[in-house]
């Protein structure tokens, strides 16, 4: 059936938040102007200055709740605001701060008719692009929510992946294995293969904008070029479903994460089989986000709820950045700022974790031995749960344990870093 293309002029039905009508954060008795009487009325100057307190300053924004699960989560390139999709088929748009009671719902969009499985901003910041089970794609303002372009039945399959590779072209793949390559200008497929057995994952595509990688339900990952638009070739098969696709050490390695817990590593132009691969322990690692390019840190998430940091070569768990306690993980996004870590889960919420000091984690050539309890090296404050009123003396215990650990490995250490 033939995709057909809407360009939406009329007034969305997206609910724009009106910035007048926005309604009053609860303050603080204690702040309030209106304070009953009883309190304090007559404050001794000399206690304190007698000004009140100011707003609170976290070290991340608090939780969004949502109203459903969210498939998808996606950071503005270039200010603090957030866009997810969840399994109704709405949009919300968020701002987010660190100033506590500071988040707030931009606009919501209704227009997919089934469940939003990715939304993904232009490099601009000024659109939105979302899929969904019902075939379609969206093209969104950003500012207002409002829906611009609509191109229904632009696949034969629900849509599973979204991938922009420009302003103007975008790839997307589908649950029966059928990638398609779209010039928004014409609202027209210029590449339509189906060269996968099962459902296309995830899609990424190299800095010249010349190859489109694809993973695959089937177990393999595929190579297309977009300049000729042909399809080039399939790698290996592997044991488990390919979930997840990168490129890293400046696009000399691709990574992809797979269903069964293991990390493929191909070398580029070596895309026929890999070159290495890493088992996490892991019962899947379905999204991989790379901080900076430059830096060879990744990671992983993990469908039982947990997010952990990695290393690739050397090949090293490296520490669990946070969880969603008991509920698996959708998606990862990285802040614009690549100070945070946004993940969103089957609990509802969508949270922040602080990422701004990994990149600069040094990383030992031996393996640690596992902690006693089993527990990982935490990464972050709220690494292991939120609600953990001893996490600063635990974070203090931990780091002695580490210190000695680390001075005990260091003298069996050439015994430890032979293998992988």
């Amino acid at each position: 059936m033939a995709a057909s293309v809407e360009h939406v002029e009329a007034a969305s039905t997206a609910t724009e938040m009106d910035k007048t009508e926005a309604p009053e954060t609860i303050r603080d008795p204690e702040t309030s102007d209106s304070e009953p009487a009883g309190q304090e009325q007559d404050p001794d100057p000399d206690e304190d200055g007698g000004e009140p307190p100011g707003p609170k300053i976290r070290d991340t924004p608090q939780d969004i709740r949502l109203e459903a699960i969210a498939n998808t989560v996606a950071l503005h390139p270039s200010r603090d605001l957030l866009v997810c999709g969840d399994v109704d088929g709405d949009v919300y748009a968020f701002s987010y701060s660190c100033t506590e009671g500071e988040n707030r719902e931009v606009w919501s969009s209704g227009h997919h008719m089934k469940s939003c499985r990715q939304v993904r901003f232009s490099a601009d910041g000024l659109k939105l692009y979302s899929v969904s089970r019902d075939k379609a794609v969206h093209l969104l303002d950003v500012e207002r929510g409002q829906l611009v372009t609509r191109i229904r039945g632009a696949h034969g399959a629900p849509i599973y992946s979204l991938l922009l590779v420009d302003e103007n072209i975008l790839a997307t793949g589908d649950d029966g294995g059928t990638l398609k390559v779209w010039d928004m200008r014409k609202g027209t497929a210029i590449m339509d293969l189906k060269q996968h057995e099962d459902y296309i994952s995830d899609i990424a595509v190299d800095q010249a904008k010349r190859i489109l990688l694809t993973t695959s339900g089937d177990g393999t990952m595929g190579v297309f070029n977009i300049k000729r638009r042909r399809f080039e070739l399939l790698s290996e098969y592997q044991s488990s479903d390919l979930t997840s696709v990168a490129l890293m050490k400046r696009g000399k390695k691709v990574v992809c994460g797979s269903s069964e817990g293991t990390i493929y590593i191909f070398n580029w132009n070596g895309f026929g089989a890999t070159s290495d691969r890493f088992a996490v322990k892991a019962e899947s690692v379905d999204c991989i986000v790379i901080p900076l390019l430059k830096q060879i840190l990744c990671f992983t998430k993990l469908c039982l709820s947990s997010i952990r940091a990695i290393n690739l070569l050397p090949n090293r768990v490296i520490g669990c950045i946070g969880q969603h306690v008991g509920e698996p993980i959708e998606e990862l996004a990285k802040s614009w700022d690549s100070r945070f870590l946004v993940s969103c889960g089957h609990d509802q919420l969508i949270k922040f974790w602080d990422i701004s000091s990994l990149p600069n984690t040094t990383v030992n050539e031996y393996r640690k031995r596992k902690k006693k309890d089993g527990r990982m090296k935490s990464l972050t404050k709220k690494a292991h749960g939120d609600n953990d009123f001893f996490s600063g003396l635990v974070e203090e215990t931990e780091k002695k344990k580490e210190e000695e650990e680390e001075e005990e490995e260091e003298d069996d250490s050439d015994s430890d870093s032979g293998s992988d």
